[in-house]
């Protein structure tokens, strides 16, 4: 379906997109007052000005205190400087300097090319995306994370690796699920990268633990080890596979651990066969995609790890495919089984974002960036999306078969995003939903027991 093609008509549709945006995220999703900001806040200057411990606080009238690796404290040390408001002001800058950075690089060499319009389209749904605006309302650290991990991608794909796993090392000290991608470069057999990577993340730590000894010795001891720190396994936020095995009432961890091991597995293979392929900015997106499935807890928020996937889906040629998914993950859908998750129909609604990162897991093409590409392509033909894209592709007639080969080349970088513009706008009819006090909760009501975000 074509947009408007005049430049008065573009300019309406974009402001008429950007009221109904506005209205979706000021009716539908709870705005959640900056709340792990609150905590990192709180925490550091009870730790500066009050001579309080890093794991000790607690946001007043709550159980929520910080749960990160001391690292991030330290990173977090000039929040003590200035007072609540202005941290709030400096999240939302940080924040949206990381998205542009993301963007920058999921876009590729031609981003330039989209011009104002494209550009407007992409930023439309990237604000109904709920892991993303779940990130900017909580002040969260997801965006900065997805940036550091990306800018050594960004390396790697160059042929500019020699600062390569410094941005990885930093994420990892700040928060431990990107220590996965140590992992991935270690599989492209990238040594230096995932040595110094390595080294980063090591001597990050060393200057927390020099900073502050004993919350280093509590930490990487204890509060590791607990996750009723971080909150409930099976509250319908947690969209890891542990959540998915919580919510049936199978918790215990050896069964985790096996359901962890065969997606390590295929996550090695899929990743191997994207770095043999040249394929880096696939291999990261699977990294990311493994990353949310194997941690203990993935809060919805964390999900901003698969808009790689999202981006390589358009860029690969199944932007309908990249729309739909996005359009999904922004109808904060899962909520629906908030209270309930039994069932089928709970096994199947409550795990949605879930089945969707291990659907991009397994079926994600890969060697779509070696050069010549006559590899990669024959490899991402093998992708389960490739058979799909096939069945349901409908066939062009012959009349406007040349046409259509000239007009993909420039629609299928705006597909995902007018895609999941024109899916997504539905929701706002459940506006009149209860919506929940809890941090963590969206469009439904209070839990007994809230949980925290990490």
């Amino acid at each position: 379906m074509r947009g408007p093609q005049t430049v008065r008509g573009r300019l309406l549709l974009v402001l008429a997109l950007v009221a109904a945006v506005t209205v979706f995220t000021a009716t539908v999703p709870l705005l959640r007052d900056w709340f792990d900001l609150r905590v990192y806040y709180g925490t550091v200057h009870t730790w500066v000005h009050h001579g309080g411990r890093i794991y000790d606080y607690r946001v007043p009238g709550t159980e929520y205190g910080f749960t990160y690796p001391p690292f991030a404290a330290v990173g977090m040390l000039p929040m003590a400087l200035v007072g609540l408001p202005l941290a709030i002001a400096a999240s939302l800058l940080v924040n949206l300097t990381a998205l542009a950075f993301v963007l920058r690089i999921l876009a590729g060499p031609g981003w330039r090319r989209w011009g104002w319009y494209r550009w407007a389209l992409a930023l439309c749904a990237l604000a109904l995306f709920e892991p993303l605006r779940d990130t900017f309302s909580f002040g969260q650290v997801n965006l900065i994370l997805l940036a550091l991990v990306l800018g050594d991608c960004c390396l790697l794909r160059s042929g500019r690796g020699r600062w390569a796993g410094v941005g990885i090392g930093l994420a990892a000290a700040i928060k431990l699920t990107p220590a996965l991608f140590i992992a991935m470069l270690l599989i492209g057999r990238r040594w230096r990268a995932a040595g110094v990577a390595t080294a980063v993340a090591l001597a990050a730590t060393g200057l927390a633990a020099w900073t502050d000894p004993k919350a280093s010795r509590f930490y990487w001891t204890q509060a590791l080890w607990d996750t009723s720190r971080v909150g409930r396994l099976d509250y319908v936020s947690n969209q890891s596979l542990q959540g998915v095995l919580a919510r049936l009432g199978h918790p215990d961890k050896p069964l985790w651990a096996i359901v962890v091991l065969l997606t390590l597995a295929v996550w090695a293979w899929r990743t191997r066969r994207a770095v043999t392929a040249g394929d880096w900015t696939a291999a990261f997106a699977l990294t990311g995609l493994a990353a949310c499935l194997v941690s203990p807890i993935t809060w919805v928020h964390h999900l901003v790890w698969v808009l790689p996937s999202f981006a390589l889906l358009a860029r690969a040629g199944y932007p309908r495919i990249a729309g739909a998914l996005y359009a999904v993950m922004c109808t904060s859908v899962v909520w629906l089984w908030f209270d309930d998750a039994s069932g089928i129909d709970g096994f199947l609604g409550s795990n949605l974002y879930t089945w969707i990162t291990l659907g991009l897991l397994f079926g994600l093409p890969v060697g779509q960036s070696r050069p010549g590409g006559s590899e990669g392509s024959e490899r991402s033909e093998r992708s389960p999306l490739s058979r799909i894209a096939r069945v349901t592709a409908p066939t062009p007639r012959p009349a406007k078969a040349a046409a259509m080969a000239v007009s993909d080349q420039t629609e299928s970088s705006s597909g995902a995003a007018a895609a999941a513009i024109g899916t997504v706008l539905g929701p706002g009819r459940g506006a009149g939903r209860r919506a929940s006090s809890e941090p963590t909760g969206s469009t439904r009501p209070a839990a007994s027991k809230p949980q925290s975000s990490s």
